[in-house]
């Protein structure tokens, strides 16, 4: 698999540690420290940085260069909401247009999941999380579709994935859900199972990474 273009990792790479919380608000970034984990050199970080800042994950400190973005839940559950629309109507339409072939496939998946956390195979439990979603996705033959969730799910962590508490067993149980409405032809049932997984996804990561809440209005008056 050809490498992303180095701007491109390096965003992903400090996106995903903001996300999980391994990074905090107000954290300064090293470029050099940065370059160094990554294997780059430090022009695609600071452009990667530079990305970053344009989606509000960080900010460009003057005489201190970057640090990071305050991130609360209300901002989280934003991208898990979008995401969670494109994942539901790509559900339905693969609900519709599914063959048998496909749904034994995601029966098989589910299994594999099922074996590979058992086992305590993290890595393997990602996999079939994954490739349980491409095949939905593909299956419904949306490609627009498909090409607005890619762009949505940059904003859900990939490598850090095992160490979100919580979502290992929250693939097992939702796909569970989502299965049960493929096989009853319920294209309704489909997309509010596959809602409800990507927002309980959207919580789990926030309890993971002990993100602030959002203060109602007159707070603090």
């Amino acid at each position: 698999m050809a490498r992303p273009q180095l701007s491109d990792e390096a965003a992903a790479y400090v996106r995903e540690l903001v996300l999980t919380g391994q990074l905090k608000a107000g954290e300064f970034l090293r470029v050099e420290r940065l370059a160094e984990e990554l294997d780059m050199s430090a022009t695609p970080v600071r452009e990667g940085l530079l990305a970053l800042r344009g989606e509000g994950f960080v900010e460009l400190a003057p005489r201190r260069g970057f640090v990071v973005a305050e991130l609360s839940e209300e901002d989280v559950r934003d991208l898990f909401w979008v995401q969670a629309q494109i994942a539901g109507e790509l559900a339905a339409r693969a609900t519709r247009r599914m063959g048998a072939e496909q749904l034994d496939r995601l029966g098989t998946l589910q299994a594999e999941l099922v074996e590979a956390l058992a086992r305590d195979d993290l890595d393997e439990v990602e996999r079939c999380n994954h490739a349980f979603h491409r095949v939905l996705n593909l299956a419904a033959a949306a490609p627009k579709l498909t090409w607005l969730l890619r762009t949505a799910t940059r904003y859900v962590p990939q490598r850090f994935y095992h160490r979100v508490g919580g979502w290992p067993d929250a693939s097992l149980h939702d796909h569970a859900a989502i299965l049960d409405g493929l096989r009853l032809a319920d294209p309704d049932a489909v997309r509010l199972a596959m809602e409800k997984h990507i927002a309980h996804a959207g919580e789990l990561l926030i309890a993971h990474a002990g993100l602030p809440g959002v203060a109602a209005a007159g707070d603090g008056d």
